[in-house]
């Protein structure tokens, strides 16, 4: 059984990409790992108001990871490979991928990444749009 769309309404026109968005959106929800948080780091003199992603990723190393934009997705994906070498009694951390996206405001920036600790930290931020103000003309009519 499909849900209804909310954008299935033929007064609503053109609103085909929010709805794919939200679903990508309701589908990576049900992933929980790795855990992350999402902040807002108060502006300072020189930079404005940002955003800081910050996932929890011990045990992988900065080779491990890959952080990038695709589309309006900021993508982060981790691949451990499982060494063969070494002789485990008991295995309780696994080698494991993961893949985790965030979906981007138009006009957010990715500022930069850092690992440190076992936690990658990812700045966003969304520049001060310019405030534009047009006049419009009025044709006049006339008979």
């Amino acid at each position: 059984m499909t849900r209804p769309s909310p954008f299935g309404y033929p007064f609503l026109l053109g609103f085909d990409e929010i709805e794919q968005a939200l679903d990508r959106v309701s589908k990576a929800a049900s992933d929980g790992y790795p855990p992350y948080n999402i902040e807002r780091v108060a502006r300072s003199e020189n930079e404005p108001d940002r955003l800081r992603i910050t996932l929890a990723v011990a045990g992988f190393t900065q080779d491990q990871l890959d952080v990038s934009l695709e589309e309006s997705q900021l993508v982060v994906r981790g691949r451990q490979i499982d060494d063969k070498s070494r002789q485990f009694l008991h295995r309780g951390i696994a080698a494991r991928q993961f893949q985790r996206a965030f979906l981007l405001a138009d006009g957010m920036e990715v500022l930069g990444a850092e690992l440190s600790n076992g936690l990658l930290s990812i700045d966003l931020v969304r520049p001060e749009p310019e405030r534009i103000v047009r006049k419009i003309a009025i044709a006049a009519k006339d008979p």
